[in-house]
């Protein structure tokens, strides 16, 4: 990893280019599977991903130099950060971001959330929106379990079992609710959360 100052427009901070051997090979990989399919493809005479063409020459083989060369920065990212921190620390932060990418399976899985296609501006924004928070509560959940190594999607997924009873007698005022005995990973779940979520179930 080599970092060094840089600033963008008038924003200043450090540049680090990483190489990660592992995300080589992958990319590597996952490009020869997608162009000996399109490959296949074409020798049937069907249509091939757009962007693949230049993969190819006119009998339909694959071109070696167009090959070599986008594979040329395969395994390389720039990483840039505001912040000094540790060579470390930065790389840690930065291949952690597939979280953001893990935040739309979660829209899509736990949060339950699913494209909709809205046309006035209002709806689009209220939906954007409702998707921001999903995720923010998301995050925050994963903050607070760190320290109970658990996810936030096992944490909901052992939560969907807890329920609370509501008891009323409209006669008498009378009113009382209560959670359902919990599980010790869900007490545990609950205090690494907030503490006094535990007192509420109470």
């Amino acid at each position: 990893m080599t970092v060094k100052p840089y600033a963008i427009e008038k924003v200043r901070g450090i540049l680090a280019l990483c190489f990660n051997e592992q995300q080589r090979r992958d990319l590597k990989e996952s490009r020869y599977d997608e162009l000996t399919h399109a490959q296949s493809l074409l020798k049937a005479h069907k249509a091939i991903k757009a962007g693949l063409e230049k993969f190819f020459d006119k009998h339909n083989d694959i071109l070696s130099m167009a090959l070599k060369e986008a594979e040329e920065f395969d395994g390389y990212s720039l990483v840039f950060s505001t912040l000094r921190l540790p060579k470390d620390q930065m790389v840690r932060l930065y291949f952690d971001k597939d979280l953001v990418e893990k935040a739309f399976r979660s829209l899509k899985g736990i949060a339950t959330l699913r494209p909709i296609r809205h046309w006035l501006y209002n709806r689009v924004i209220a939906h954007v929106f409702i998707c921001y928070l999903a995720y923010l509560l998301l995050s925050l959940l994963k903050v607070r379990l760190q320290k109970v190594h658990m996810s936030p999607q096992e944490a909901l997924r052992e939560l969907d079992t807890m329920y609370k009873v509501y008891l009323r007698d409209p006669k008498k005022g009378f009113k009382i609710s209560r959670v359902v005995t919990l599980t010790k990973k869900q007490e545990t779940i609950l205090k690494a959360v907030n503490k006094k979520l535990l007192a509420c179930s109470g």
